[in-house]
């Protein structure tokens, strides 16, 4: 096996790096190929790719296998319990009514005149633990009566809405890429959660101005297609609705800037425990179980299973990511790049574009990310983003690729389209748009951020 191993490093050793580019291309191409065309699932996809790029560097099978193995495994010790908690966290706060609450204090808080923006700013707070089309589906009875409420357009309202929860989707865990990415670059989530926030915000601004500015005139709506789905009985106070969002965002961003002090003993030991993002979102799972009086055995049943169904769909393709990414990873073609390419002066750039390039192809801003996070890890000495900063700026400026372009291969885009009753040309003109405006307006952001850091 020792033998099988030095032998598989050699040949490595001789691939030359027009080779190895081939090799990525080629796996990133059947990733774009079997998602798009044949409409395989991504995790089908991402196994394919594993195995392409394996038998291309001349691993034998089974050590292709061990590797993905081992790559699956890395992910779901990191992130298991976190996307499934945070899946868990969205299902209840849906059910419970707690979204439609917390909209409805931002739009009698801002009056009808700012709907628009009331709505972007929902978007970004219920976006926090849900992710954009369960958020996008709450919200739409909501965000229709609005439109009639005010008389303003609907493509402006549901684009307000939906580029709110996209920004905030893009940049910060709990959701999925964000999370993949930070945990393959290796960061810490509290400071990308509270960063990433603060980079979302011009985002979320810029797609407000242009669902403003290009939904004008838009009357397009079909009532038949537009149900309001949130909640479910007597909706929670307000203070109920929003303890199970603020309040693991708070602890953890408690861990990660509480950095003073010896945190293995008194209170500094607890908030340290708290803090972490598992048990944090573990808290916020308690407190949503607060936001509904009485529940039976029956419906918290169908809650749980629901939850741990869709979060398994996840981590499946996040595991399988980072499968592809310890396959790439035994390429070394991060040595090959530093001996080859000048990268440094790419910097931010470079996994801002190689994401924006997956995100358009394919359509999942998850995959999306998750598969450039893969590519661009070994490429960080090269790229001069091998630091704590650079590291933290690499995820950001992933998470900016990963809003370009939303268009028809994007599933959020037919739930926007669906819930709102807007035609494809609307869609394309007020949302695709948006999504161009939001990812470049946040890599402005960061290549602030990196001037300034």
């Amino acid at each position: 096996m020792h033998l099988t191993k030095t032998a598989c490093a050699a040949n490595l050793m001789t691939h030359s790096l027009p080779y190895l580019l081939f090799l990525l291309a080629a796996g990133v191409a059947v990733i774009v190929l079997l998602t798009t065309r044949f409409r395989v699932p991504a995790f089908f996809a991402l196994l394919a790719a594993c195995l392409l790029v394996g038998t291309g560097i001349e691993f034998p099978l089974t050590q292709t296998v061990d590797v993905m193995k081992t790559g699956f495994g890395n992910v779901m010790k990191s992130l298991g319990l976190i996307i499934a908690l945070g899946t868990t966290l969205g299902v209840l706060l849906e059910y419970t009514g707690s979204t439609t609450v917390m909209a409805s204090a931002l739009l009698k808080l801002l009056g009808n005149r700012l709907a628009p923006l009331a709505m972007s700013i929902t978007g970004f707070v219920v976006g926090l633990p849900i992710f954009c089309d369960s958020g996008y589906i709450v919200l739409s009875g909501l965000n229709k009566s609005m439109a009639k409420r005010t008389g303003i357009s609907v493509a402006t309202m549901s684009v307000s809405l939906a580029t709110g929860l996209y920004a905030i989707h893009c940049l910060v865990p709990p959701h999925p890429g964000a999370s993949a990415a930070a945990t393959a670059i290796g960061i810490d989530f509290g400071r990308l959660i509270l960063v990433g926030a603060l980079v979302a915000l011009p985002a979320m601004v810029v797609g407000n101005l242009w669902a403003g500015y290009a939904g004008k005139g838009s009357v397009e709506v079909s009532d038949d297609e537009m149900d309001d789905t949130a909640g479910a009985g007597i909706s929670p106070s307000l203070m109920k609705a929003c303890l199970p969002v603020f309040v693991p965002i708070i602890l953890i961003a408690l861990k990660s800037f509480l950095t003073t002090g010896d945190k293995t003993s008194g209170w500094l030991s607890v908030v340290n425990a708290l803090g972490d993002p598992s048990i944090a979102l573990l808290v916020g799972v308690l407190l949503a179980f607060n936001c509904k009086r009485r529940w039976t055995k029956a419906e918290l049943n169908t809650l749980l299973h629901n939850s741990v169904e869709k979060a398994g769909g996840i981590l499946m393709i996040i595991g399988m990511g980072g499968a592809f990414g310890a396959i790439l990873a035994a390429t070394k073609i991060g040595e090959h790049f530093g001996q080859s390419v000048a990268l440094g002066s790419m910097g931010i750039f470079f996994p801002f574009l190689l994401t924006s390039v997956l995100k358009t192809a394919q359509g999942s801003s998850t995959v999306a990310i998750i598969t450039a996070s893969s590519l661009v890890l070994p490429l960080l000495p090269a790229l001069g983003l091998d630091t704590e900063t650079g590291r933290l700026l690499c995820v950001l400026a992933m998470g900016a690729g990963s809003m370009m372009i939303s268009h028809a291969n994007d599933a959020y885009f037919w739930v926007i389209a669906r819930f709102s009753g807007l035609g494809m040309k609307t869609m394309l003109r007020v949302y695709s748009v948006a999504s161009l405006l939001m990812g470049l307006t946040t890599l402005a952001v960061v290549y602030l951020l990196s001037k300034i850091l």
